[in-house]
């Protein structure tokens, strides 16, 4: 049975890898994609090659008129929401792989999703390195007590932190709350200066030209410290292999779960 898949972004940098991928891939289908630069044309008048016929719309609301199984949000955080509920209206599991959204976006999603039942995967990054960072995180949260987060990215990206900042500071929390020897509320100068508390960690974003994708949570003990970062090159394709794992297992889940290692044996 072909799983058929509505891709938002399928344009993009890291969506239309993952458009050829789906097209390769015989177990899957793209049914319907959305780019606003292509709309009423072809996908393979984008993306050329060897790819099967797939309509293209401007919005996710007219592309969902084509029924299909799976939604992948590879878009801006400007129409994600949106796109998300509606592909949950229209009985579809869902895919994110978005950065921007917020902890209350996400609960929304996560009421309409269960109410549904239907699975939602959100993925702040699709590398297995970056899933393995999370996880490498989550064990030192457990025995080093204090930490902050540093988000690299491309001077162009506008949302900060990243969506893999975000899952990283979320998932942070979820062990425990840092503890600073010096309380925020203490700072002495500019309170900005000590970055944005996000899920109880501080959090620095960078935006410079030379950085494509990185992130790096630094821990900190008494005369000792653990770095652990992640660095993404100029290609898209280490974001495939999870985004297409992501595509064939979201249907097992209920409910809104953030991290690819949800359907991992990690």
């Amino acid at each position: 049975m072909t799983l058929g898949v509505c891709l938002a972004g399928a344009t993009g940098w890291a969506g239309s890898e993952l458009a050829r991928a789906i097209a390769q891939a015989p177990d899957l289908g793209l049914v319907a994609a959305v780019s606003r630069s292509y709309a009423g044309q072809d996908l393979r008048a984008a993306l050329g090659g060897n790819l099967p016929a797939c309509p293209v719309f401007a919005t996710a609301q007219e592309a969902l008129e084509r029924p299909c199984e799976v939604f992948v949000e590879y878009t801006g955080v400007a129409s994600a929401k949106a796109s998300v509920l509606a592909a949950l209206d229209h009985g579809a599991h869902v895919v994110i792989g978005s950065s921007g959204l917020s902890d209350e976006d996400y609960a929304q999603i996560d009421a309409v999703a269960r109410a549904k039942g239907l699975g939602v995967l959100a993925c702040g990054n699709f590398a297995l390195t970056v899933v393995l960072l999370q996880k490498f995180a989550e064990m030192a949260a457990r025995y080093i007590p204090q930490w902050e987060i540093i988000d690299y990215a491309n001077d162009g990206k506008r949302d900060a932190p990243s969506g893999t900042a975000r899952e990283l500071a979320s998932r942070l929390a979820a062990v425990r709350a840092p503890q600073p020897t010096v309380p925020l509320d203490q700072t002495a100068g500019l309170r900005e200066a000590r970055g944005a508390t996000l899920a109880g960690t501080q959090v620095h974003s960078l935006r410079l030209p030379g950085f494509v994708i990185s992130a790096e949570v630094i821990f900190g003990m008494p005369d000792q410290k653990l770095t652990l970062r992640h660095d993404a090159g100029a290609s898209a394709r280490p974001y495939v292999d999870g985004a297409l794992l992501a595509v064939r297992k979201v249907s097992s889940l209920v409910g809104l779960h953030r991290g690819l290692d949800r359907v991992l044996d990690l």
